[in-house]
């Protein structure tokens, strides 16, 4: 663990890598600020198999093994459209797959196009009664335009954006499992705040210090875990 001193951070065992390493990531199967339209994402997704494309050569060198995700799991109409989309949502997707479309934060957006597959990503309940970290989703097909941008009906639709020189992209994710326990916003803000005073592992915490990404990195600690932290080598103005 990144901290062992401090036993309010521990989990069981099959959830130790939420703070500190991905280690129990062969658990039992089952917004992002961002939107999501189920429907239409089973339709656009294609083959569910990973699949690496081309738009991963322009992403630059590969920022993180692991991620998180953030998407909101209460239904909210934008231009018409329920964004809704949650850690069940994706598991009642065919394949338990969906593309991660309607990333339109150009730092949110490189990172998508960091994502390799079978990378691993918390999904992250947002803008809800209960924010938290509710499951686990792994990367099965590398970054590729994102089709809404050009959809003129969609909420995230971009005139400026070109078919043949798209501004965003979007991944496939799959359903890897639920967390032993759902792990609140409230819970992981005491332990941010706490390690701001102590220097700890989460002092960066990318859920706080960088509020408005959808998408984040989580980077390695000094023993080599990983931690709930902004990659302090990559910092984006």
């Amino acid at each position: 663990m990144c901290f062992p001193h401090n036993r309010a951070l521990l989990l069981s065992r099959h959830d130790q890598f939420l703070f500190a390493s991905i280690a129990d990531n062969k658990g039992p199967a089952g917004k992002r600020t961002k939107t999501k339209n189920p429907a239409g994402a089973s339709a656009t997704m294609g083959n569910s198999s990973p699949e690496k494309t081309s738009a991963s050569k322009d992403s630059g060198k590969n920022l993180s093994n692991y991620w998180l995700m953030k998407s909101e799991p209460e239904s909210r109409l934008e231009k018409g459209v329920d964004v809704k989309f949650s850690i069940e949502d994706l598991k009642a997707q065919p394949k338990q797959t969906a593309c991660w479309d309607g990333v339109r934060n150009y730092q949110a957006r490189n990172f998508l196009r960091a994502m390799k597959l079978e990378q691993e990503a918390f999904f992250y309940h947002s803008n809800c009664k209960e924010p938290g970290i509710a499951g686990l989703v792994k990367i099965v097909k590398e970054a590729y335009p994102d089709h809404t941008q050009f959809e003129k009906n969609n909420p995230h639709y971009d005139p400026s954006s070109k078919e043949d020189n798209p501004k965003w992209s979007m991944v496939d994710v799959q359903f890897v499992r639920m967390m032993k326990r759902y792990i609140t916003l409230a819970e992981l803000k005491t332990h941010y705040q706490a390690h701001k005073t102590t220097g700890g592992p989460l002092k960066n915490m990318a859920l706080f210090t960088r509020q408005r990404l959808s998408v984040q990195p989580l980077t390695p600690g000094k023993s080599g875990p990983f931690a709930l932290c902004y990659p302090h080598t990559r910092r984006t103005p």
